[in-house]
Order: C-alpha cells, then structure tokens, then sequence
C-alpha cells in the first residue's frame, strides 16, 4: 500500500499539521480554537476566558515532529501571553487534560522552565475544586473565586466518573515536578472514595454526588462520561513504573466487569462495547468508545492468569468494529455513535448521532494496535482514515468537523477542534513512524495524547520513596 515513493505517510501527517497549525496562526492566533471555513476565532465555554487552547494542546505535537520554528513560536507566546488570572468558570476536566498536560508534556519533551512553572500555577488554580465533603472535585470551577459546581444535567448533582477519574496522571506528575505532595494527595483520596463503595456487579457508575458520596443514576459507560477512567487506572499503573498495584487491580477488576456485562457480539459477529442503564443494555457504542482497543491492548501484557493474547485480541475486535463504522459511511469517517439494534450494524441511526469532529479515538487504538502487533492492516485503515480527511474535512482554513458523514454532500461544522491538533495528528504521525519514537516503556500518554514520562522507581523523587 501505497509505500510509492510519493508517499511518505509520516510525512502526510506532518503536512496536515502544518495546514492546520499555519491556519490557526494565521486567523485565529491567541484564541482557543479555529473556524476554519469563516477564517477566525473560536471560543468554547470549556476554557471560561482562558485563551490558546490551540497552542497549549499542540506544543509537543510541533515538538515531536520537529516543526522547531512553529515551536519556539508557540513557546513565546505561552511566556507573554497565557494568563490564568481570568474571572471564569471552566471545565476542570478539559482544563487538566489539554492545558496542564500539554503544558507537563512541554516541559519533559523541552525543558524549558517556563512550562513547568506554569503547569504548576494552574495545577494550584485547580485546586479548590477538591474542596467538598468528599473531595470529590466539582466539574466546574471560577478560578478568580474558587467556587465549584456541578453540570446542572448531570443526575443529582453529580460529579462524572470520567472527569474526576481523568486527573491522575497530571496530577502525580504535578507533585513530582513542584515537590508538593498536595496534588497527589487528592487524586489517591478519590480512589479511597470510589474503594469504599459497593459496585453495581462490579461495575462503576457514571455519577458519584460529591456531597453524599453515593452513586447518581446506575448508568455504566465505557464511552463518554466513563471513558478515560478506565483508561487512567492502567496508566497510573504504567505510570508508577508497575509499582502502583492498586490502580493495577482496580484496572483488571473492572475490565473483568466489563466484559461480563457489557461486551456483546453482534449476529454479523462484530464486537461492541455496550451502554448499561440500570441493568438494561443500550446496543449503542460511541466514537469515544472507540479508545478501548488501544487500551485493552495496551494492558494485555500485564493481564493476569495468562490473559494477554486474550486482551490483545479484545483489542483487535474492538479495532475492526470501529474500522466498520468507518468503513460504512460515505465518507470514510466515522459517526459520533453507532448501532447494533434492529438489524443494523456499526451505523448510526440516529440524525444527531452522524457527525463526525475529528475525533481521535479510531486512529488512536489503530496506533496502539500497529506497534503492540506489527500488523500491517492498522496502517493501511490509518491511511485510508488521512485520505478520507484530506477529502472531505481539508478546507482552505484549516480542516473542519463534518455534520452527516453519511451524505456525499459535505456540511461543515466550522470547527478545527484543538485536539485534531493534539491526538488525531499526532497518533497519525506516531503511527507511520517508528516505534522509538516516544517508546510505551518510557512514556505514557495522557487522554489527550500528551505523553508523560514513566516515573522509574530510581527518580528518587519523594512520592515514589513514600510508596
């Protein structure tokens, strides 16, 4: 496939990167995010008045691939202009996620002071969205005042199982780095909670009030509002340097559950991830479940009762079943969520379940799937993935998320999402390169893709002494 000497995939990857970066430098420069088709800013309400989300999440990516002018660009204007000092509510989830681990990911990478100094500010900024009676974090938080609270749609005032459980990596990494044990502390706190209570047949609901520190609604999702949970017990595992046995056995015990309950096989024996609502199944998976490939593959070397080939080919079903949602689109692209109900099959049924915002999580299990097997299918579907975007979300200013990748007319969202910058572009690129580049035995990735250093036990760090 396609190994012309035309084509040099890595190299594709790293021209969309420059498409998308020199257009957002050249409309939207500062702001969060861009509008590609309109030519200017974009602002989500995630990041409250906290601005360049852009630049923050694409730091290592330009970085990585050593686009070094880009990147000394993008270091400048982090030293002058990122500013936390805002009076706004954000999202402390996205917050984390894209600035404090696009900004630890920076450092390592660089070393450049500047980005540790400011990781650390705003981990500090973070902080008060612990304060609840269980320490349980508030989803949303105004960084001038300190107060939190949480999404008025969540069940009961709920906190979500993914946003508090996708704090861990950051947050260790942050007591690492400022010596303060404080950020630790509270992500460790929110694993006692989470210990002490009884799980619905071993499985973790989405919602958890932070007040009473019971579970919401009995709803059970590896997808949104579950998702990245999962993934950040094996990672703190992976993390700790395979020291953290806690995280460890939480991790396995919850796969256990999951495949229990929730992993189906469709009649045309495709594999899915289903949703769990009180005891009832929803055959429904969604793009973002779609990271689960990578991660059961990712865990299956440290899988008890010699599980492993069992988890590498968990993984690989999962990767076929998200490369047939793919594969039964119009355009190549995959639909934000997917069926298995009334005989269809890896569709979206649903008009507001067709679109597609340059979500990573496909591209990203193929990456893990590509350098934990070396089977060359997951380069090809990851090629034909780029030639899908270049068709159909490449536009003048940028790349933009389309509305119904079922249509052969494109409608565009208007959205180059910072994560396209981040993951999707980044996974790509890891993908088609090789496998020393960012090895899994050093680093760890966040859930924006923002790697993040195994801690080896001889760091003599203090956390690690305490262990």
């Amino acid at each position: 496939f396609l190994l012309n000497q035309h084509y040099n995939p890595s190299f594709v990857s790293l021209q969309m990167m420059k498409h998308a970066w020199d257009n957002y430098k050249r409309y939207a420069w500062g702001l969060n995010e861009l509008k590609p088709i309109s030519k200017q800013g974009h602002s989500s309400n995630l990041f409250g008045n906290i601005q360049g989300a852009t630049i923050v999440d694409a730091l290592d990516t330009l970085y990585i691939m050593e686009m070094k002018e880009e990147f000394k660009e993008a270091t400048e204007w982090v030293e002058k202009n990122l500013d936390f000092n805002v009076n706004a509510e954000i999202s402390v989830f996205e917050v984390n996620i894209r600035f404090v681990g696009g900004l630890l990911s920076a450092y390592y990478l660089s070393g450049e002071e500047v980005f540790r100094k400011k990781a650390v500010e705003l981990g500090e900024k973070l902080l008060p969205a612990f304060n609840t009676p269980t320490g349980i974090p508030w989803a949303l938080l105004n960084i001038k005042s300190g107060i939190g609270r949480n999404w008025p749609w969540a069940s009961g005032g709920s906190s979500i199982l993914a946003e508090f459980g996708t704090l861990h990596l950051e947050f260790v990494h942050l007591s690492h780095l400022s010596g303060n044990p404080v950020f630790a502390e509270k992500v460790m706190n929110i694993r006692k909670v989470l210990n002490r209570l009884d799980k619905p047949e071993g499985l973790y609901p989405n919602y958890l009030n932070p007040s009473s520190g019971q579970w919401g609604q009995h709803h059970v999702s590896i997808g949104g509002l579950g998702d990245s949970f999962y993934e950040y017990l094996l990672k703190a595992w992976l993390m700790s340097d395979k020291t953290d046995e806690e995280g460890k056995k939480m991790y396995y015990d919850a796969v256990q559950a999951i495949e229990t309950h929730l992993i189906r096989k469709s009649s045309g024996g495709l594999m899915y991830i289903a949703e769990w609502k009180g005891g009832l199944l929803e055959h429904k998976m969604g793009h973002l479940t779609c990271f689960a490939g990578g991660m059961f593959a990712l865990g299956a070397d440290g899988a008890p009762n010699d599980k492993t080939g069992h988890h590498i080919e968990l993984g690989a079903e999962i990767a076929r079943t998200c490369h047939e949602s793919y594969d039964r689109t119009s355009m190549k692209l995959g639909p934000e969520a997917f069926r298995f109900d009334g005989g269809v099959e890896a569709i979206a049924t649903r008009q507001n379940e067709k679109y597609y915002i340059l979500r990573p999580e496909v591209i990203e299990t193929y990456m893990y799937m590509w350098r934990l097997t070396h089977d060359p299918k997951y380069r090809q579907w990851g090629w034909e993935a780029v030639e899908a975007l270049e068709k159909h979300c490449r536009v003048d200013g940028g790349y933009s998320g389309i509305r119904d990748v079922y249509n052969n007319r494109e409608s565009h969202d208007d959205v180059q999402q910072s994560f396209f910058l981040s993951e999707t572009l980044k996974y790509l690129y890891l993908l088609f390169s090789e496998d020393d580049l960012l090895p899994f035995e050093h680093w760890v990735f966040n859930t924006e893709a923002h790697p993040l250093p195994v801690l080896h036990k001889d760091d003599g760090n203090e956390e690690e002494n305490q262990k």
